[in-house]
């Protein structure tokens, strides 16, 4: 067997190494064009200023209108403390303005039903996020970042026949 020497491999790997620079330059310029297109997509917002999205989670549906504003939120024509009452829920409501740094920039007019209050708040979220991803694309990276964007799947499994529940079995009785 003929035993490769350094000067061997590199004279062999000369030309790939520099097509693999190459290929990788290109590769990068193709991810830059596609970050860019990201950022230059159109804001969506209707005749009235608004920005629409719909947000879901477990069996909850929200319909969130956005429009510039004095960060005034309404949850069913109401106040959101009111529909809510938990300080935590009320803080998952704000977070995608506080992650995208517009606390108070923005006007919220949601409906929300289905589900528990977690749920309607979790779906609020997710449509406050896309919300204003439509007013603003720029906003994206952040919010995607943190995950707001994505729509949390995970739903209530549900009872089987033989079972007290999903999974808990009957308590056994030996006699």
């Amino acid at each position: 067997m003929a035993e490769l020497t350094e000067k061997n491999i590199s004279n062999e790997n000369d030309g790939k190494g520099l097509e693999a620079l190459k290929n990788l330059q290109n590769e990068q310029e193709n991810k830059d064009v596609v970050q860019e297109e990201i950022t230059k997509k159109e804001p969506v917002i209707d005749n009235l200023g608004r920005s629409y999205a719909t947000g879901r989670r477990k069996s909850s549906i929200a319909r969130v209108w956005i429009k510039r504003g004095k960060g005034k939120i309404s949850v069913n024509g109401g106040e959101p403390s009111k529909h809510f009452g938990r300080a935590v829920l009320l803080m998952i409501i704000e977070s995608p303005f506080e992650v995208a740094d517009r606390k108070g920039e923005f006007d919220v007019v949601a409906t929300v039903k289905g589900g528990g209050l977690s749920g309607q708040a979790g779906a609020l979220r997710h449509g406050i996020s896309h919300a204003l991803v439509n007013f603003e694309p720029g906003l994206r990276p952040s919010l995607k970042s943190k995950g707001f964007l994505t729509r949390d799947s995970r739903v209530v499994e549900r009872k089987k026949y033989g079972r007290a529940k999903a999974r808990r079995s009957y308590q056994f009785s030996k006699r």
